[in-house]
């Protein structure tokens, strides 16, 4: 496609120039970036409204927590110690060789593609974490706008495009892009201008990148989150003591936002008794009790229409509760369906996330089948252990077992709400992404899109900023074992 072809020459024409860009320039480009979108006011708020079909509420959350993200790269980049700046100084009189002068930073990998997610029109889309921690590490960014909110994202690009000529930064740095078709997606993936993706949406979409990638003469790293079943383990004794307190949480997880986040709790373990008949019935009459409500787009409603209905379908699978009230059409009904761990264990497709208000309690005859149960589950982005403090002690090889499983494991809350701060890991062993070591949350997202470089026995004028012995900006860096400004 010649277009594309155009597109990722520009990208590669301008990264030759961003990425010399100092960190102080760059987090002045993304602060302007959050302004520019705040300066957009209430309307941007009703057209994703039309488009998306989401709360004004949480709407206008997830606009602030997007330009939260802006402003947290902004200051890891003015502060500048994310390089992992290493040097290593020459000795010219070791024995029996000399030691080298060795310098080691990490360097922007080059034009990342980005693809906008549905469900977060602000957060995870045109200025979303991909873009923003892409921008940040130094690399240009070529944004492909989901086709369920093609006029919020044409906003936001305008408020990039803003905040390009406000800071001087390359034209080209941000290329927005709306063609919806999948020829294009692939074609953007395959260019070889492209040194790496970042996605967010169903295993299908991010698998099929991720093979695009994989089948360049030169592959490049895919970062897919592609959903998660998020399982919740609920103790004995936790029943016994507040079974009434986690039907409330659960009832309002499982349905939060429709059940459409990546982080709903789609699957409840429990093991048999009188008390988790008992939650089974609490939890039944909240889901009973919460209106069905209108999905993201007819496409997500049809999808979880047909996924629910197949998931129901299954050999030992009950309907135990669903929404009183009748749901319109595109709207998602809440619903929770039982089985026992037996059926759970021998059924593969049980395993697979129904994407919306949708959840499956399993019934484990003792916590040694419970814990068969988790240990063929595949990787997830979270897992959850709900407890009291003496039981959790006495199976803490199920918390151990579910690190192995989850990028985060969740001790008596819920996996919804995540946390944009330094220490969340969002991400998880595949299929939940295709790389369990990095995250798509918090500003260790950066990481994804740099790579190490080592400088051997440069002049000073030759080694950039961050490595020179004078240190013009600051940051820490790692001297010989010690760490200094």
């Amino acid at each position: 496609m010649s277009s594309i072809n155009s597109i990722l020459q520009r990208s590669q024409a301008a990264f030759a120039v961003y990425k010399k860009v100092s960190g102080k320039q760059k987090a002045l480009f993304l602060e302007a970036i959050a302004s520019a979108i705040e300066s957009l006011g209430h309307p941007l708020i009703q057209t994703a409204m039309q488009e998306t079909r989401l709360p004004e509420v949480r709407l206008v959350g997830e606009r602030g927590r997007t330009c939260s993200q802006l402003r947290q790269f902004s200051a890891l980049v003015t502060e500048g110690s994310w390089v992992d700046a290493r040097i290593d100084t020459a000795l010219a009189d070791r024995a029996p060789l000399p030691k080298p002068d060795i310098r080691k930073m990490l360097v922007p990998l080059g034009p990342v593609v980005v693809f906008g997610a549905s469900n977060f029109p602000f957060a995870y889309s045109t200025a979303g974490v991909d873009t923003c921690s892409a921008l940040a590490a130094g690399c240009t960014v070529v944004l492909k706008a989901h086709p369920a909110h093609p006029q919020t994202s044409e906003l936001v690009a305008q408020a990039i495009q803003l905040a390009i000529k406000e800071t001087g930064m390359p034209d080209d740095v941000f290329i927005h892009v709306p063609d919806s078709s999948f020829e294009t997606g692939k074609a953007l993936v395959q260019h070889p201008f492209t040194k790496a993706v970042g996605f967010t949406g169903s295993f299908a979409g991010g698998k099929a990148l991720f093979d695009y990638a994989a089948q360049r003469p030169e592959p490049i790293p895919v970062f897919a989150e592609m959903g998660s079943l998020n399982p919740v383990f609920i103790l004995p004794k936790a029943l016994v003591a507040r079974s009434d307190k986690v039907a409330d949480m659960y009832g309002a997880s499982i349905t939060q936002g429709v059940g459409q986040f990546c982080t709903k709790p789609g699957l409840l373990f429990g093991v048999q008794s009188e008390q988790l008949e008992r939650f089974k019935t609490q939890l039944a009459d909240r889901l009973k009790a919460i209106a069905p409500a209108t999905m993201l787009h007819s496409g997500i409603a049809e999808s979880y229409v047909h996924n629910r209905a197949s998931a129901l379908r299954q050999a030992g699978v009950t309907l135990l509760a669903e929404s009183n009230a009748q749901p319109l059409p595109e709207q998602g009904t809440p619903t929770l369906a039982v089985v026992r761990a037996h059926d759970f264990i021998q059924n593969q497709q049980l395993s697979e996330e129904v994407f919306g208000p949708y959840s499956l309690l399993i019934a484990a005859d003792d916590i040694h089948q419970m814990k068969v149960a988790a240990a063929l589950l595949p990787g997830q982005l979270t897992a959850t252990i709900i407890g009291e403090e003496e039981e959790l002690h006495a199976f803490s090889d199920l918390a151990e077992l579910l690190a192995e499983k989850a990028g985060r494991v969740v001790i008596n809350g819920v996996p919804t709400g995540v946390e944009v701060c330094p220490s969340m890991h969002h991400g998880g062993p595949f299929p939940a992404t295709t790389d369990a070591r990095f995250t798509s949350v918090g500003t260790d997202a950066i990481k994804r899109f740099v790579r190490p470089v080592s400088f051997q026995n440069f002049p000073q004028k030759l080694l950039p900023d961050e490595l020179k012995d004078s240190n013009p900006l600051g940051i820490w860096r790692l001297f010989n074992n010690e760490w200094k400004k």
